[in-house]
């Protein structure tokens, strides 16, 4: 049994929907009947089913499948196991692992417990997979293979449209886009359509793409992890399908509206006729979501929803292929940072690979650190070291520049420059980011103080020069930093603060990119560096 979700998009119903349909036109069928012959099903040598009322299951290019009254199986030797996957027009399919003696086969059997309203005669059947049991008899005859599926229907489109066009699309929002546009084509009417894909990001749960009809373009948008105790995700279809129960389908007209959601009710009010949610699953497991409503009379047809169930495998690779290279990018760019990360997606990942850079460097360090890390404690010194990297390091990205290292308590950050004739825009970042850095770091402390927790200060050194932006380490170990005298002034530069009672010095060659900006503190010895160095502060 095949796991199925899938979204749709269309306009309102077109002249093909409303016309009779010619059965070789149809590109998808099912049907549920009485088999005329008894059937028997063997394991490990037991017979676990056998019954002369079998109901048999066609579905459109899949071997027809067999369904057992529960009165003629074996259901003592059945377990049942947490497996649910969703089909879009039979519902949840409950499974069960089948122990016969010294064996077992695991998740070999299914049935649909609740099944959709459509198909409320799979209610009461249980099926097994074919390849899972050991013997099957028919009419009284051992048949080694399932018939095969004898009706002739038209290709299916959506399968033409992931061979030939999906794949080439940029990222999932095109992804999407393009789904709603084969989609439309089909003939499937929509009114609305969302794709929720699951992120690995510190601060985003998942990103969801949406399309309505009356925008008729998919938007992009992140949820937090907040939204996982938010009432709106609570009160929402995708709650129970986020917690494995499968998906979730619902009339929005006629006798068998069921609007046990809030937005059952919305989609109701814009002509919505039926809804579906459905997971839609990663190789990794991993749940994500596809929903659709429709405001078709009636709601989706079973050759709607048979066309989505069909591509499901397919289509949900392209989205995890989309998902992978997104969340690569997010672990690149939070671990090592945008540049560096970009390096790497590059292929610049061989040991010894680097390049020379002209920037600014900006480098900070907490001040007291070891009587804080004394006085508080570990659980609350890490508190405090993270004030200290949002206030510090998120005001470089704010500003632009690059975080490199977290050295223990200290940020080691560039601000590039790309024209040698304009070191001023990277200097002005690089002010910019440390003012800011005093400014949170001022917040943070008048936050502590009313917890009666200490506060804490920093110095920041400002340089700039010629860095060795370099690929270093063992060949299972590497690691991309900047090297260099520059980098190395840039530390003596820092250490400073203290001994000079300010918080922040820069060098003569980034006080020459902001004249005006810094006064003098003169001369002064760096441990370390054979030249003295001029060394300038903010006035004031």
């Amino acid at each position: 049994m095949k796991q199925s979700a899938g979204p749709a998009a269309g306009g309102t119903p077109t002249p093909e929907e409303s016309r009779p349909i010619d059965p070789a036109e149809v590109a998808y069928r099912m049907s549920f009947a009485p088999h005329p012959e008894p059937v028997r099903v063997v394991y490990n040598g037991v017979d676990v089913a056998e019954s002369a009322r079998v109901m048999v299951l066609r579905e459109t290019r899949l071997a027809p499948v067999f369904y057992f009254a529960r009165d003629d199986v074996r259901v003592d030797l059945m377990t049942r196991t947490e497996r649910v996957t969703h089909c879009p027009f039979k519902g949840n399919a409950t499974y069960w692992t089948l122990e016969v003696g010294d064996r077992h086969a695991e998740n070999a059997v299914w049935g649909y417990e609740d099944p959709i309203a459509d198909v409320g005669n799979l209610r009461d059947y249980i099926a097994f997979y074919w390849s899972g049991m050991d013997a099957w008899y028919v009419g009284g005859e051992r048949v080694l293979e399932p018939e095969t599926d004898s009706e002739v229907v038209r290709a299916n489109p959506l399968v033409e449209w992931l061979l030939r066009d999906a794949a080439e699309l940029a990222d999932a929002r095109a992804l999407a886009g393009g789904l709603c546009e084969c989609l439309r084509t089909a003939g499937i009417s929509l009114v609305h359509l969302r794709v929720l894909v699951r992120t690995l990001h510190p601060q985003v749960f998942a990103t969801a793409y949406t399309w309505r009809r009356e925008k008729g373009e998919v938007e992009e948008g992140r949820l937090s992890h907040d939204v996982l105790r938010s009432e709106e995700l609570l009160r929402s279809p995708y709650a129970p399908i986020l917690d494995g129960a499968g998906g979730v389908r619902r009339r929005l007209a006629g006798p068998h509206a069921e609007l046990d959601f809030p937005i059952l009710r919305e989609l109701r009010e814009q002509g919505a006729t039926d809804y579906i949610a459905m997971p839609l699953l990663f190789s990794d497991g991993q749940i994500n979501i596809l929903s659709l409503a429709s405001d078709r009379p009636g709601g989706f047809r079973t050759e709607d929803l048979g066309l989505i169930h069909e591509i499901m495998p397919v289509l949900s690779r392209l989205f995890e292929v989309h998902a992978l290279r997104s969340t690569a990018t997010t672990l690149l760019e939070t671990y090592i940072g945008r540049h560096t990360g970009a390096r790497v997606l590059d292929g610049k990942i061989r040991r010894g690979d680097g390049e020379t850079l002209h920037a600014v460097i900006w480098l900070c360090d907490l001040r007291d650190s070891t009587r804080l890390a004394t006085a508080l404690g570990r659980e609350r010194y890490l508190e405090l070291l993270n004030d200290f990297f949002d206030a510090t390091a998120g005001s470089v990205l704010d500003r632009g520049g690059e975080v490199l290292k977290f050295i223990g308590d200290a940020v080691l950050a560039i601000f590039p420059i790309v024209d040698r004739e304009d070191s001023g825009t990277a200097a002005r970042g690089a002010l910019a980011a440390a003012r800011e850095a005093r400014s949170r770091v001022a917040t943070h402390n008048r936050e502590r103080e009313a917890r009666d927790e200490p506060s804490f200060d920093f110095g920041v050194g400002l340089h700039r020069g010629d860095l060795t932006y370099g690929n270093i380490g063992t060949p299972g170990r590497l690691d991309f930093t900047v090297i260099g005298e520059a980098t190395n002034e840039a530390a003596r530069i820092e250490a400073m603060c203290k001994p000079l009672e300010r918080w922040i010095l820069a060098s003569s060659r980034f006080a020459a990119a902001l004249p005006g900006e810094f006064v003098s503190l003169g001369k002064h010895s760096l441990r370390g560096v054979a030249d003295e160095f001029e060394l300038f502060t903010l006035p004031g």
